[in-house]
């Protein structure tokens, strides 16, 4: 591999490594924010009123409240889906900054995630648009959500373009 092509991937692995990094110290700095001001299982804070509140929840679920509560089924699941996503979009992301981009905001929405299942055993969700989504959630998993999105719309482009 010539000096040129290794150094395009390296800067293409250090893109996703930075985004993820990112993702990963704002997901834990979040929650490490709601953690201080939790005196229990009960807090919850207006932030738009009839829109948007913190409420502090601890998801011993999956995404979506999904896939049982075993902590090690759901890493292992975590760790599975982010090797099947890199297997399936490495070529895009050698080719797509936007790609790296997404792929970065995944896989340091996942580790924030696992991290909490290693630390807490649940996962501390808290943002809470509780009048038009059923579901509490962290920056994680908008990170995630965003995310994946972006592949998708990446992946139809491509298309749109071959």
């Amino acid at each position: 591999m010539s000096f040129f092509k290794r150094y395009r991937h390296l800067t293409h692995t250090l893109i996703i490594a930075g985004v993820a990094i990112f993702v990963l110290w704002a997901d834990q700095f979040t929650k490490h924010l709601v953690l201080q001001h939790v005196q229990d299982d009960t807090y919850v804070r207006y932030i738009i009123p009839g829109l948007l509140r913190w409420n502090f929840a601890k998801n011993v679920h999956g995404a979506f409240g999904l896939f049982g509560s075993n902590a090690v089924m759901l890493i292992g699941m975590a760790i599975v889906v982010l090797v099947l996503f890199w297997f399936s979009f490495r070529d895009a992301a050698a080719r797509s900054r936007t790609v790296r981009i997404a792929f970065g905001m995944i896989v340091g929405g996942a580790i924030g995630n696992i991290v909490d299942r290693l630390h807490y055993g649940y996962v501390i969700d808290f943002i809470d648009f509780y009048r038009i989504w059923p579901n509490i959630f962290n920056l994680g998993d908008s990170c995630i959500t965003v995310g994946v999105g972006l592949l998708l719309l990446s992946s139809l482009v491509a298309r749109r373009h071959h």
